[in-house]
């Protein structure tokens, strides 16, 4: 193997071995990857606009058993900090999304050995029913795998009977990193890789658009996030024909502040501007299938989120109305409508509005300016 000789292969659009995909990460300057990766990106997304959305990260609940050692956010069973969001909270909730001009939930939560098929069914259909032009993006396949089971159905079943009541796509959550033997050590709990990979491949066949993930820099090796991409790309390849499959791929560095895996001195944040500059570029390598990739700024800031639009990632996400996993473990940026965009036209490129279904659309006007907290840091 050569460094050249596989970025040439990259420029083909050729799919790169794990292996080799270790190789270019461990022996390519950055420079020449940030160059693939951007032609890359033009070659996809072939414009000087970078997208952006106004949206709010929700939770239904907090209460889960997955007991993930990266995640300070969840409660178990009966915890007195526990909780299930009610429907007057969402009403609040969704009523501020609007007024910030955004259209779109993503609700998650966690593993609730109490809440089944029946209770995300009805609850999609009532905020449907109540906000009729809402899109919801909502869950992950961990909790679709932990719905199957607790209802004993397929994924399909499950997915449908979610789609019919409301659910418009399938958030990328709960990735992590696929192989199962860095699952074990971080997130024995949740649903194993293959199992990830095929609640995704069910949403592709009912026609739900999904988005993925990669949380890295805490256990895996280099091969192991390489496979990782390998993995979603194989998982895009045998999308039916017609389905879009996955929209978008959105990979962040671990955040350890407070948590057990920080703790236990088992895993620690040390990724550097560089390293996450230099996984853009080489997510935009490995994913030739894929058309969007999103620089995370949640995690890694404005500045290195920039230089990621230069390196292959032609998004940056949303500013964030609420969310509460992350930011749980230390992701202390934020952004308003006007500091993301501001931060776009900074880096050289024409900020662009969409939807989750990547669809360009109008700023709405008038709408009203998120207020943040001025103790967290403010990108803008």
């Amino acid at each position: 193997m050569n460094v050249q000789n596989l970025l040439e292969r990259a420029l083909k659009l050729e799919f790169l071995s794990a292996e080799e995909g270790v190789f270019l990460f461990e022996n390519a300057s950055t420079a020449e990857l940030m160059y693939v990766g951007n032609q890359l990106r033009q070659h996809h997304v072939p414009n000087n606009k970078v997208t952006w959305i106004i949206d709010r990260n929700s939770n239904t609940t907090n209460v889960c058993i997955a007991n993930c050692k990266f995640c300070n956010f969840y409660r178990r069973p009966n915890h007195e900090e526990s909780y299930t969001t009610t429907i007057e909270e969402y009403r609040q909730k969704i009523d501020e999304l609007f007024e910030y001009g955004g259209e779109q939930l993503l609700l998650q939560g966690g593993h609730h050995p109490d809440l089944g098929l029946k209770f995300y069914c009805d609850l999609f259909s009532e905020l449907k029913s109540i906000y009729p032009t809402l899109k919801l993006h909502a869950l992950g396949p961990p909790e679709i795998a932990h719905i199957a089971k607790l209802e004993q159905l397929s994924h399909i079943e499950v997915l449908q009977a979610l789609k019919e009541a409301g659910l418009d796509s399938l958030p990328g959550a709960g990735a992590e990193i696929l192989s199962d033997r860095v699952r074990r050590l971080i997130s024995k709990g949740k649903c194993g890789g293959q199992e990830w990979l095929d609640v995704m491949h069910a949403a592709h066949k009912v026609g739900l658009t999904t988005s993925a993930t990669m949380m890295f820099g805490h256990v895996e090796t280099n091969l192991e996030r390489m496979q990782h991409l390998v993995d979603l790309r194989a998982t895009q390849a045998k999308k039916p024909e017609g389905a879009v499959g996955f929209l978008a791929f959105i990979p962040w560095p671990f955040q350890d502040e407070g948590t057990l895996l920080k703790r236990l001195k088992r895993a620690r944040n040390t990724c550097t501007g560089d390293e996450y500059v230099r996984m853009i570029a080489m997510s935009r390598i490995m994913l030739p299938n894929i058309t969007n990739i999103q620089a995370s700024w949640l995690t890694v800031g404005k500045e290195v989120a920039q230089t990621c639009l230069y390196a292959g990632a032609n998004d940056f996400g949303s500013i964030m109305i609420e969310e509460n996993v992350v930011s749980a473990a230390g992701a202390a940026f934020r952004f308003t409508a006007d500091g993301i965009q501001q931060a776009i036209r900074d880096a050289g490129f024409e900020p662009q509005l969409r939807t989750q279904q990547y669809e360009y659309r109008e700023l709405p006007s008038n709408i009203k300016q998120q207020q943040l907290d001025r103790e967290t840091m403010v990108v803008d």
